[in-house]
């Protein structure tokens, strides 16, 4: 695989950074206007059959998650090229993603200055966005480990976890520092706006019609969409590295996926699959994403990450130094270096 300087990979993106009002304007219509009529389609097949409400959950939050992009793209300033703009649009969302803008914006900050960092994974890491060493995993006790490793079973870290983070961490300024005001605001803010709305719905519906409609909406998009943040630095061929030897351009490009989806995953998704573009500049747009990779030579070099594969990645908890691989907690005890299986 080439190696290609930074300078030509900022040339390549720099002319996708401009927002675009008409098209960012579509998006809120295609994204928060289909989301809303969804969810009032929902509400309506409650008198019909709760498995169409259930099988109507499956668009709904997709579109949610959709929504929770702009969001993202709002906390980068880059949504709109009015800042003010940005910040609005996103408090909007983070009601309707249960997650308060200014605090996510500022904590996702610090993910984007320290990413696949081995010696700076304290900076505001979580479960999903950094992990132990196999020495520091086998010098622990065997307390310890379990410890460490039960909270990261898949069926709890990517089933369990989104939507307890969502519905209930989220609604406290839990990891916010006290001076951080404005960020401890939101918080409190989003709160008040999503009570109001559910005391809202609740009287004018019913409040077992709102559970009925909402809660499956918010556990299928926390769940799908904490795991495609998940897959984006923790892949097979991912590349965690210390201090010294990180920079920007090869954490972007070695330690960020590019997820191949099919082209109505991407759009459910905001583009987000092209995550190594997204951390070589934040400032471009996600509805850029897709014409800035197709249109850039430089920006193809990495091999894609099949949408199966992805799947099978979340087994991967470990940073195996000596390998320079990711791993699964078993293999960090095996004696004889081997070719990684996902999902055996």
């Amino acid at each position: 695989m080439q190696d290609y300087t930074r300078a030509e990979l900022r040339a390549a993106v720099a002319p996708y950074e401009t927002p675009s009002l008409a098209r960012g304007l579509w998006q809120i219509v295609s994204s928060l206007g289909f989301y809303l009529g969804t969810v009032a389609l929902m509400y309506w097949s409650l008198g019909i059959s709760y498995w169409l409400t259930l099988a109507l959950s499956l668009p709904a939050a997709g579109l949610l998650i959709r929504v929770f992009i702009i969001q993202h793209d709002c906390g980068h300033g880059s949504f709109f090229a009015w800042k003010r703009g940005n910040d609005i649009l996103g408090s909007i969302c983070g009601v309707l993603t249960l997650a308060p803008y200014a605090s996510w914006r500022r904590q996702h900050a610090g993910h984007h200055s320290n990413w696949n960092n081995l010696d700076r994974r304290e900076s505001g890491a979580d479960i999903y966005s950094a992990c132990l060493t196999v020495e520091e995993y086998r010098a622990r006790s065997p307390m310890s480990r379990f410890l460490y490793r039960l909270p990261r079973h898949p069926l709890i870290a990517h089933i369990v976890f989104p939507p307890l983070v969502f519905l209930l961490l989220y609604r406290v300024p839990f990891d916010t520092p006290k001076e951080w005001t404005r960020e401890r605001r939101s918080v409190w803010f989003t709160n008040l706006a999503v009570a109001a709305a559910f005391v809202a719905l609740g009287l004018a519906l019913g409040f077992g019609a709102v559970l009925m409609v909402q809660l499956p909406i918010v556990v299928i998009t926390t769940i799908v969409g904490v795991w495609l943040f998940s897959v984006q630095h923790r892949f097979e061929t991912a590349r965690w590295v210390r201090q010294p030897e990180w920079n920007f351009t090869d954490a972007a490009m070695k330690g960020s996926s590019y997820l191949a989806l099919p082209s109505v995953l991407h759009w459910l998704t905001g583009n987000i699959g092209y995550h190594h573009i997204h951390h070589l500049s934040p400032r471009v747009p996600n509805y850029r994403l897709a014409a800035c990779h197709r249109d850039n030579e430089v920006l193809r070099q990495e091999k894609p990450l099949s949408l199966k594969r992805a799947l099978g990645a979340g087994n991967l908890a470990l940073w195996d130094e000596a390998q320079n691989k990711l791993v699964r907690f078993r293999d960090a005890f095996r004696k004889e270096p081997h070719n990684q299986e996902l999902g055996a």
